[in-house]
């Protein structure tokens, strides 16, 4: 009897995967998660290398490219958490420089581009990280005070003009911690945006460990 009651409620519980509107009980649909794991890297420390680390989940395209997408501009937020669960325990197995303590904090937003989409990817992905980890969340260790142009269009030159001075540190992070900070974020290019991060933290001796980002277009060597 009881088993018969879990599969009616497994049924009743069914949505439409976001990404291919197949039914599934799950965030995603096995299909949508096999193609997702598809991207993902062989060896997620190879960009771990100074002078900015970065750990990255998997490749950006395919499956990982429509889960991003969907998460920011289709209103599907645990697919952020889920995303992150997956750099967590990628994180865990494939740790370049294992850490007992760190502080992570997400990349932030302009207030006025979240209050549009109504959450912010980074801190989402972080959550789910955390989770898994059981490192210490800081969403509010950073604020992003100047809204910035979308730098897929833009040179490296303008990339980096584009994100002058548009972060401050924010209120989690107003008293400088003794353990060291993973930035956080969805999509990994060409660094600019985490190194404007980075660089803010340093202003402050705030210690960076590096960054962790589910995907990057840098290819895998």
């Amino acid at each position: 009897m009881m088993k018969i009651f879990q599969n009616l409620l497994n049924l009743f519980l069914k949505s439409d995967c976001p990404l291919c509107q197949r039914p599934t009980p799950r965030e995603l649909c096995p299909y949508c998660i096999k193609q997702i794991q598809s991207c993902h890297c062989q060896n997620p420390a190879y960009l771990w290398k100074q002078p900015l680390p970065i750990f990255v989940w998997g490749n950006y395209g395919g499956g990982v490219k429509r889960a991003i997408a969907a998460l920011k501009y289709k209103n599907q937020p645990q697919i952020g958490y889920l995303l992150g669960q997956w750099l967590g325990e990628s994180w865990l197995l494939n740790s370049p420089q294992p850490q007992k303590q760190l502080l992570v904090v997400p990349i932030p937003m302009h207030p006025k581009k979240q209050k549009q989409r109504g959450f912010n990817q980074a801190a989402l992905i972080a959550e789910g990280f955390c989770n898994v980890t059981g490192y210490k969340l800081k969403v509010n260790g950073l604020e992003r005070i100047k809204e910035t142009e979308a730098q897929f269009s833009l040179s490296a030159v303008q990339r980096q003009e584009n994100l002058a001075n548009a972060f401050v540190i924010g209120k989690d992070l107003r008293r400088p911690p003794n353990i060291p900070i993973l930035l956080v974020d969805d999509i990994y290019t060409t660094g600019a945006t985490v190194k404007a991060a980075v660089k803010t933290l340093e202003i402050h001796q705030i210690k960076v460990l590096g960054v962790a980002a589910v995907a990057t277009t840098n290819k895998e060597k």
